[in-house]
């Protein structure tokens, strides 16, 4: 385990790096995770937990996350921590050398065409749980976008939407949100296998019901994965209605 010496650790340096492993251990399996969560996980002092996290993040092995809730208000978003790829291969990437070799295998024997099936089982797995949240929201596409963000966000992705807006104001049937998601649990397997991100957006556009288009990931280099999602084909439906009727209201 990493550990990260503090100058404030003189009196017990093995205490203080015992609870830093702690910490880090529990962003790792918990990530995105809070400073007060992490405090009740552990039963560490939120000053204590704020220092630990300060030292991880100076060692670069720790990193934060901005996510807009619901429950923090405009202009105030939540501050989440995860593990950086630093901290990842710090720790060790046995289980990424294992998944990669086992994808790679995968595809001798089965072909390109298999690990393409692999990861559309994986997000179809996800789609399934997602879908009701989803439905609960309506037929509001960007209620659905910003369900599907909570939904993201609850398995680690650190999802928030924000909706897109120009200098002049946008029509109706052109109106979209961008779907950003800050952290990728199979970043770096997507990062050798695009099949990941293409089942992963394939899954979105079911799920929102609309044709959404990646526009970033993390796995080719973006600091974000952002999603481009149209919400306005409801009202482009019904601006094509209104017109076809007065077209056919004319002599």
């Amino acid at each position: 385990m990493y550990s990260v010496k503090s100058p404030k650790a003189e009196l017990r340096p093995d205490v203080e790096d015992r609870t830093r492993d702690r910490v880090l251990s529990a962003v790792l399996e918990h990530g995105p995770v809070s400073a007060a969560e992490l405090g009740e996980m552990l039963n560490v002092t939120p000053a204590a937990v704020r220092r630990h996290l300060d030292a991880l993040t100076d060692a670069g092995v720790v990193e934060v996350k901005l996510v807009a809730t619901s429950g923090t208000g405009a202009g105030r978003p939540a501050r989440r921590y995860v593990l950086t790829s630093r901290g990842q291969s710090t720790i060790g990437d046995d289980y990424l050398d294992i998944a990669r070799k086992a994808l790679e295998r995968l595809a001798e024997l089965g072909g390109p065409g298999a690990v393409e099936d692999f990861a559309h089982e994986r997000f179809a797995a996800m789609e399934r749980r997602y879908k009701p949240l989803l439905e609960a929201a309506g037929d509001d596409v960007a209620a659905r976008s910003r369900a599907l963000a909570e939904a993201l966000t609850a398995d680690g992705f650190v999802a928030s939407t924000a909706t897109v807006h120009g200098k002049a104001p946008i029509p109706a049937h052109l109106k979209s949100v961008q779907l950003c998601q800050g952290h990728c649990p199979v970043q770096q397997l997507a990062a050798e296998f695009p099949a990941f991100c293409d089942s992963e957006t394939a899954a979105f556009s079911r799920l929102l019901g609309v044709d959404v288009r990646r526009l970033s990931t993390l796995a080719q280099g973006g600091h974000v994965c952002t999603t481009h999602i149209p919400t306005g084909r409801g009202q482009l439906k019904a601006v094509v209605s209104e017109t076809s009727i007065e077209q056919q209201e004319r002599p």
